[in-house]
């Protein structure tokens, strides 16, 4: 057992065993041999996600691998750069498309319709900027590594990204299993994730205490909630100890209110306000949007980034580098090809066997369709759709990424595996030099998302 709050000591220290070293790093064994009690301790403390599936929530344990992603200093470096690059690209567009220039529709960068048209829109934010003029705040960018240790973008996440939690606490019980790991090989120390969200709320904040809005404790990721709340220092807040008086947000305590400068809100936009978004929300604050447009509070990350993750947008995001920052991007998208244009759609139509399609509405692994594994009847049935409605798809090559080891059932296994870097802005971007490496279970799968019975190990960068 560990020694965590709530849980016995040992009498005495776990042997520890020599180090393995693996390619670009080591580990001690120790961490594999602890992997069941790792989890058993992550599970004890909520570690748990859930989703909606056929009208019925499930929740349930995020398993943990306990070997971990291993990232080279030069090779993170270009990685921080590109990341960097991108999400400072992806700020521009959204000052650019809800203040009054809207320069790159305007110069028909960005078609119009991949604009207004994108789910994620929400004209209630139009001709506002938040404070500092920081829409994504946090972002998560997946990307994968293929075969060649090339690097691609995969999908930009700058509405609510979750996992930061997940490499922090899996970390930290590593370390107390294994502390010779962590003396003996150069990994980048993680536990700055709290410092740097503090230095992005406090940032922004307009004048009053910083708040985590959770939607309460039977929420699948309270537990990242309730951790972030503790690492930051934020007021960790329900909505009911929130309200909104003369366009000011203000926490209830028991010595009174307190006003509030920043809230880091893991509520999505159409839960966030009854009074301006879904009027049925019970875990949204009234008023909200009001004090927001006011200028009297911050919301991290701000309500309508939606547009500029949506999976049309990103096949511009490389172009908007271009354009915002005159420079080339570092990393690249996966190829990625638009039906709204005909060029594209031929060529979609014309391979559709070889390519993956996704529908833009959907999210988690879900809408993902590999044209390989359709019979003829399902392929008509897609080709129609994508006739009917262009801006509904995007298509992308396959690209075969790496498979990464793991423990399974007691055996090393390769599985396929992702990688959810996180981006933080303030004065500066700041890429945490961690992440969340994401790998399926399925031998025969590409998708990783938890949704899907993924599981997730460390990621360690070389300092």
């Amino acid at each position: 057992m560990f020694c965590n709050k709530g849980v016995n000591r040992p009498t005495t220290e776990p042997r520890l065993t020599p180090v393995l070293r693996l390619e670009g790093g080591g580990y001690v064994e120790n961490l594999i041999n602890h992997a069941a009690q790792i989890n058993q301790q992550l599970s004890r403390y909520g570690v748990k996600f859930g989703i909606y599936k056929g009208g019925e929530f499930k929740e349930r344990l995020f398993p943990y691998d306990a070997i971990a992603r291993v990232i080279k200093a030069g090779e993170w470096a270009k990685l921080d750069r590109g990341l960097s690059q991108r999400v400072r690209a992806l700020n521009a567009f959204l000052r650019d498309i809800y203040g009054e220039k809207k320069s790159i529709i305007r110069d028909n960068v960005v078609p119009e319709e991949f604009v207004y048209r994108a789910s994620g829109y929400l004209p209630q934010c139009e001709g506002f900027a938040p404070p500092k003029g920081i829409y994504s705040h946090i972002s998560g960018i997946d990307l994968v590594q293929d075969k060649d240790g090339d690097w691609f973008i995969l999908e930009d996440n700058l509405r609510i990204p979750s996992g930061a939690s997940y490499p922090l606490i899996a970390r930290d019980l590593c370390r107390k299993c294994s502390p010779q790991t962590f003396r003996e090989n150069n990994v980048a120390d993680n536990r700055n994730y709290g410092n740097l969200l503090r230095e992005v709320m406090d940032y922004v904040n307009v004048g009053g205490v910083n708040v985590i809005l959770t939607p309460g404790r039977y929420n699948a990721a309270y537990f990242e909630h309730s951790l972030l709340a503790e690492h930051s220092g934020a007021i960790l807040a329900e909505v009911g100890d929130l309200v909104v008086e003369k366009n000011k947000l203000y926490y209830r305590s028991y010595d009174g209110k307190i006003q509030v400068g920043t809230v880091y809100r893991r509520i999505s936009d159409e839960y966030l306000d009854p009074l301006h978004f879904q009027r049925d929300s019970l875990i949204g604050v009234a008023n909200l949007l009001s004090a927001y447009r006011a200028g009297n509070v911050a919301l991290v990350n701000a309500p309508g980034n939606g547009v500029a993750d949506d999976k049309g947008i990103y096949y511009f995001v490389p172009k908007m580098i271009k354009y915002y920052l005159n420079e080339e991007p570092i990393l690249h998208n996966a190829p990625t090809y638009l039906p709204f244009y005909k060029e594209d759609m031929s060529y979609v139509l014309e391979n559709i066997t070889k390519l993956v399609i996704k529908d833009v509405a959907e999210a988690g692994g879900y809408g993902v369709v590999f044209g390989n594994e359709l019979s003829s009847e399902k392929l008509a049935e897609l080709t129609s759709k994508i006739k009917e409605n262009p801006r509904r798809f995007i298509a992308q090559e396959v690209i075969n990424f790496r498979d990464m080891p793991l423990m399974l059932d007691g055996k090393k296994v390769m599985r396929k595996a992702d990688f959810r870097a996180y981006v933080l802005t303030a004065e500066q971007t700041k890429v945490w030099q961690s992440g969340l490496t994401r790998f399926s279970t399925d031998p025969t799968s590409f998708i990783v998302n938890s949704s899907q019975g993924g599981g997730f190990k460390d990621t360690w960068v070389l300092s």
